[in-house]
């Protein structure tokens, strides 16, 4: 039997189960497996700034791909307690990374050692699993177990702390022979999936909302098939946006209280059954008056963790099942009905979604300076096609991106929906874009989340990670400060100074294209909105250039308010900016405008 320390056995499972990119940053308790990392060799390793930036670049690189799992490693003590917001992203939002820490000798654990914290405890919360390896014979095992359960049932995050000696004792392991456990995951029977659809067929008025689940089980393909068969029209939730395109004939837009689509609420509102698949019924979509959401139509629920069902309200009827099994059923199913001449015609309801969606629009075309944020949108859908890959977090600006841009395949909305940790798109977006660096990335940010982990910019340019970095700027906590509103104040939210080195930006304090410039990439800054798709194009061609981010900074009015419930509501959004009227008010609107 081969001989050779634990954490060599440790790479060689990881090359095992698929792994070919790691992103971390070394530290003393970690370094015997950084030894292993270049001596065994087939895992690329990317350096990040911030161990926090490292597990948000995972997250971006698994979300980009099928298949994927992204890895983070840092050392002991502050380097896992740093990871925590990057594990309770990913358990939110059922991403699988595996987390990999250093730690003190396994006899100095209870003595107060240096940088030596309980971390499995500390992530248990945020995983589905967290273990400190005490003995090394038990590290293959545990990173066995590692994989299958980040892969089955519900995705999610596990986290394997090493402690040192652990690391560099020799174990006896034959990587020659491993094999990954299987994965396992529920599926639908007949019986439930033809009960299922026993609601369609009573229903005159039905919707599919299309989580993330469908994603995460690469089955868009077979949600649109569904779709089209039945006739069926489509509410893609923020998780699951992109499992239709926007411009199909089904796709009828967005619910809920923030990232939302006008036609997608009334929409919404006018049904009378509702097929949910691989969703969670977040409260961003349903909003917190549940009865306006049910009352006057029947739900079924369809997810892969059978604890979701039930969990934010009763369903008519629930499933546990994954998606792709449950949709590969709907399609047998309805197909069979649809040769008996057994499934309504929902043509004329789907005709009406279509309707809907080409008047009830919001307004994209501003002149003014500083540009309002709905035209920074516009000139984003003239300069990105459908090829582009968004990633952004949380904030204003992905509120209104939901509501502004389009997206046409999955995978290409990529946004950590419930956690929404500030900082985290920049490092997301190094991660996607070196998980698939044929598909063109557009980050966006508010000038508050680019400041957070800002200092990962200098990651994509020491590794050659193009994208474009959308920025838009007015210096506010924006999204905090119209939260605030309703409680009739304006505090600690206004972010405005006025810059001694860079006066001419006035009060909007941090210049930005000087930091972006100093930590290695190029930045343009536009306070024209007739001069911001030039500036996007530029950009574009920078990228490939210089092969490094390329930020496009829009300076924007200081105060805009972006439509949504004020009472947490979807059946009750305030919009707070003029509609669109004529079809030159929205150009770039996913269906052109009818008066």
């Amino acid at each position: 039997m081969p001989r050779m320390t634990a954490a060599a056995a440790a790479v060689e499972i990881l090359k095992r189960e698929g792994v070919t990119q790691a992103f971390g940053v070394p530290g003393a308790a970690i370094n015997p497996f950084y030894r292993e990392l270049k001596n065994v060799g087939g895992v690329g390793h990317t350096l990040a700034r911030h161990v926090e930036g490292a597990s948000h670049m995972a997250e971006g690189y698994t979300r980009a791909k099928a298949g994927n799992i992204g890895v983070c490693i840092g050392t002991s003590g502050p380097a896992g307690t740093d990871m925590i917001t990057g594990l309770y992203s990913a358990i939110a939002d059922s991403i699988p990374i595996l987390c990999i820490t250093g730690q003190a000798p396994v006899s100095k654990l209870h003595k107060e050692d240096f940088q030596a914290v309980d971390i499995a405890t500390i992530a248990k919360p945020v995983t589905k699993a967290a273990t400190t390896v005490l003995e090394a014979a038990q590290v293959p095992g545990v990173f066995q177990q590692a994989f299958h359960l980040m892969r089955s049932g519900r995705p999610g995050p596990v986290l394997i702390d090493l402690p040192i000696d652990v690391q560099l004792t020799e174990i006896e392991f034959d990587p020659e022979t491993y094999e990954p456990l299987p994965v396992y995951k529920p599926q639908a029977t007949r019986a439930q999936a033809a009960k299922a659809l026993s609601f369609l067929l009573e229903s005159e008025r039905p919707l599919i909302v299309a989580g993330g689940g469908i994603i995460n089980a690469d089955a868009s393909d077979l949600l649109v098939e569904f779709a089209e068969l039945t006739g069926i029209p489509v509410i893609s939730t923020l998780m699951g946006w992109g499992t239709i395109p926007d411009d199909h004939e089904l796709a009828a837009g967005m619910v809920g209280v923030q990232t939302a689509h006008r036609y997608g609420n009334a929409t919404f509102l006018e049904s009378d059954f509702v097929l949910g698949i691989g969703n969670r019924w977040a409260n961003r979509h349903t909003g917190y008056n549940l009865e306006a959401y049910t009352k006057g139509r029947k739900f079924v629920h369809v997810d892969i963790e059978p604890t979701q069902l039930g969990k934010i309200f009763a369903p008519d009827y629930g499933i546990a099942s994954d998606a792709k099994a449950a949709l590969e059923l709907f399609i047998e199913i309805a197909g069979e009905l649809k040769a008996e001449g057994k499934l309504p015609d929902f043509s004329a309801w789907a005709a009406s979604a279509q309707e809907r969606k080409a008047t009830l629009q919001r307004r994209t075309h501003f002149d003014n300076i500083p540009m309002k944020p709905q035209r920074v949108y516009e000139e984003m859908n003239k300069a990105f096609g459908p090829e582009t890959r968004y990633v952004t977090t949380i904030g204003l600006s992905q509120i209104a991106a939901a509501q502004f841009l389009h997206v046409y395949k999955p995978r290409h909305w990529i946004n950590c929906g419930q956690a929404g940790p500030l900082g985290w798109t920049i490092p997301a977006a190094i991660g996607a874009a070196t998980a698939d660096p044929e598909t063109p990335v557009v980050a966006l940010s508010g000038d508050y989340d680019f400041q957070f982990m800002i200092e990962e910019l200098a990651v994509a340019a020491q590794h050659k990670v193009p994208y474009v970095h959308v920025l838009v700027n007015n210096a506010y906590l924006g999204l905090i400060r119209q939260a605030q509103g309703g409680l009739g104040i304006n505090f600690e939210v206004n972010l405005e100074f006025e810059n001694v080195n860079t006066p001419e930006i006035g009060v909007y304090g941090v210049d930005h294209v000087k930091v972006a410039e100093g930590l290695g990439v190029k930045a343009i800054r536009v306070e024209d909105p007739d001069k911001l798709g030039e500036a996007l194009e530029e950009a574009k061609k920078l990228a490939v250039e210089f092969q490094v981010p390329v930020v496009v900074e829009a300076i924007l009015e200081r105060i805009t308010n972006i439509a949504m419930s004020k009472t947490v509501d979807m059946s009750d959004v305030t919009e707070f900016e003029d509609l669109a009227t004529e079809p030159g008010h929205a150009p770039t609107a996913i269906k052109a405008l009818q008066v």
